[in-house]
């Protein structure tokens, strides 16, 4: 029993040690990768103010230099929250934050990669430079395409960044299986996704060209419903991984499937419903002459509230969800020698001295 708990050991480690490798080089590729587009945010900026280069339509100088202020500071944003998935500072910030950061920034960009690829291919949405035209001056195609593979980018590095981070910090998070509770999950949650399924349904409806609910069907462009499908579909991944996570089913799936699944899906609900509330609130109030959306805009701005409250309560089944130990587990815990301790956060040694334990 001794030498197979060692050998499971170490296959444990060496996993977990390639998880973490891949994770270390895409937090460094997620804040690279976002360089480009941090640096030609403060060009436009630079430019504008020195008078070099023009400000876009709708803008006067000082609304102009705000907005691409703004998207510099989330840009370094993050670039830092990348680096503290791979630093080790970044074990020392409160857990709380780092998750809350992540979370969001994660449910902006990883939930849009299936929407940047299929876009460009179907040209749903055109070219981004002819996109420009009539709204200001044209953008060169390339700062264009740095732009897009900035974002692209980001995603796919937090996407690979953040599981390997959760799991060097809280491990026992990602142990067993969905089964192991014996179904005894957070099942006051299952309002929340049932709530995120029928959002998630909606969406998908709006998508394949269902116009319930639609004050303006001709406003509805094929770019906009693609978008709109992606987050029902990434709705129905949350409200689906909550419920699994919740009753314990399907029992032998491994636990990390649904928390990863659920984190994404739970962090696009919350993060685009928060940002586009206050913007249908504004259309919907203020009734600028210039904007209007295709949507009812009191029926959209209750599926937003509904999608932001709905994340934010699947939430918690995901943080707080932990394996049960089963009667393996525990065999396997009373062969073990005095003194020893099950890693928490960091590997205590490499695989190479597991081995020569073997």
């Amino acid at each position: 029993m001794d030498r197979v708990d060692r050998v499971d050991r170490v296959d444990r480690v060496d996993r977990v040690d390639r998880l973490d490798r891949v994770g270390r080089l895409a937090a460094y590729g997620a804040a690279l990768v976002m360089t480009p587009y941090a640096l030609i945010k403060i060009s436009w900026v630079v430019g504008s103010v020195a008078g070099l280069l023009p400000i876009g339509d709708g803008f006067d100088l000082t609304g102009w230099v705000v907005l691409n202020t703004v998207t510099i500071g989330m840009a370094a944003i993050g670039m830092a929250v990348a680096l503290a998935l791979v630093r080790p500072w970044g074990m020392r910030i409160p857990g709380p934050l780092v998750a809350f950061v992540a979370w969001v920034g994660t449910g902006f960009l990883v939930p849009l990669l299936p929407y940047a690829v299929l876009d460009p291919l179907l040209g749903l949405s055109g070219d981004a430079s002819q996109r420009h035209e009539g709204s200001g001056p044209a953008m060169p195609g390339w700062e264009a395409a740095l732009i897009q593979i900035s974002f692209v980018g980001m995603g796919l590095g937090l996407a690979l960044a953040l599981p390997a981070y959760l799991r060097r910090r809280w491990p026992e998070v990602f142990e067993g299986r969905v089964g192991d509770d014996g179904g005894r999950g957070r099942r006051p949650a299952l309002w929340a996704a049932a709530v995120a399924a029928v959002i998630g349904a909606v969406w998908v409806y709006w998508a394949l060209g269902g116009t319930a609910g639609v004050a303006r069907p001709a406003h509805q462009e094929a770019g906009g419903r693609l978008l709109t499908g992606v987050w029902g579909l990434w709705a129905l991944v949350a409200s689906a991984a909550t419920w699994m996570l919740s009753r314990g089913r399907p029992a032998r799936l491994p636990r990390w499937v649904p928390l990863s699944l659920g984190w994404l899906g739970t962090g696009s609900l919350f993060a685009w419903s928060g940002w586009r509330l206050p913007i249908t609130l504004y259309v919907a109030l203020a009734r600028p002459a210039d904007v209007s959306l295709p949507e009812n805009l009191a029926f959209v701005a209750v599926l937003q509230a509904a999608a932001v409250a709905a994340g934010a309560a699947m939430l918690p089944v995901l943080v707080r969800s932990r394996g049960i130990p089963t009667a393996r587990d525990a065999a396997k815990a009373s062969a073990r020698p005095p003194g020893f301790r099950p890693f928490r956060g960091q590997v205590p040694y490499g695989t190479s001295e597991l081995r020569r334990q073997r």
